[in-house]
């Protein structure tokens, strides 16, 4: 892997070049696109991804405090409890070691006996006051659970509470949904940018899907690796 921009390096610390800002909450969206946007190929994303781009995707979740996840994402991505890697043990040597899910979900339709629910950190569902009560109690008992929002989960009021859990720096995995909806929301400080070197076309969703935003970005860094870009843009200077 080398580095193109904003400098020319080749083999670059990846730990330093997507270290977080000090001292202050930090939303990042990690997300790997066609080179026309699509965000997944056959309904996944792993089509589209790359040895390399698994190697970024491994360290941002490690540098994270938590990883954030819609419902959807988690069902179709298989997701799975996080465990520790050996490859984390000095960046995450003052913190847990391993970063929570935390999952949105607003009718809870999850496998609750699944792996996302046995081993590794202990999940979190964000949810609203309007799930169903049942599933709302069973969630309860294998997961941290909180309620933001009545109707609808409120994701300013989510990630308000998973600051005040310590939880500041906050890797969001998609999907498209919940990226439009925090952007919305002016909660977005960061996109972390996979290109693929693919076209798509058809009906794949681009890595925002859903109501409009207007996020000013600026371009701080592209790492490139057998044609794939690695691209990082972020609202403010880190």
């Amino acid at each position: 892997m080398r580095r193109i921009h904003p400098d020319i390096e080749d083999n670059p610390d990846i730990e330093r070049a997507y270290a977080y800002p000090v001292d202050r909450p930090w939303l990042r969206l990690n997300m790997v696109a066609s080179i026309d946007g699509g965000a997944w190929l056959d309904g996944l994303s792993g089509g589209l991804s790359s040895k390399g781009d698994k190697r970024v995707f491994g360290v941002l979740r490690g540098l994270a405090d938590v990883i954030m996840a819609g419902a959807a994402t988690v069902r179709a991505e298989r997701y799975a409890a996080v465990n520790p890697r050996e490859s984390w043990r000095e960046i995450r040597a003052s913190r847990p070691a391993a970063p929570p899910l935390a999952v949105v979900s607003r009718g809870l339709d999850l496998d609750l006996t699944g792996p996302l629910f046995t081993g590794g950190s202990r999940t979190i569902i964000v949810t609203c006051a309007s799930a169903p009560a049942a599933r709302l109690k069973a969630a309860a008992e294998v997961a941290d659970v909180i309620v933001a929002g009545d109707e609808g989960v409120d994701l300013r009021a989510a990630v308000a509470e998973l600051h005040e859990r310590g939880l500041s720096r906050i890797l969001c995995e998609g999907g498209p949904r919940i990226n439009a909806q925090l952007a919305a929301a002016g909660l977005v400080d960061e996109l972390c940018l996979s290109v693929s070197p693919m076209l798509l076309g058809g009906g794949a969703a681009r890595i925002l899907d859903g109501e409009p935003s207007q996020v000013k970005l600026e371009l701080r860094q592209v790492l490139e690796e057998e044609g794939v870009l690695f691209c990082r843009y972020t609202r403010e200077p880190t």
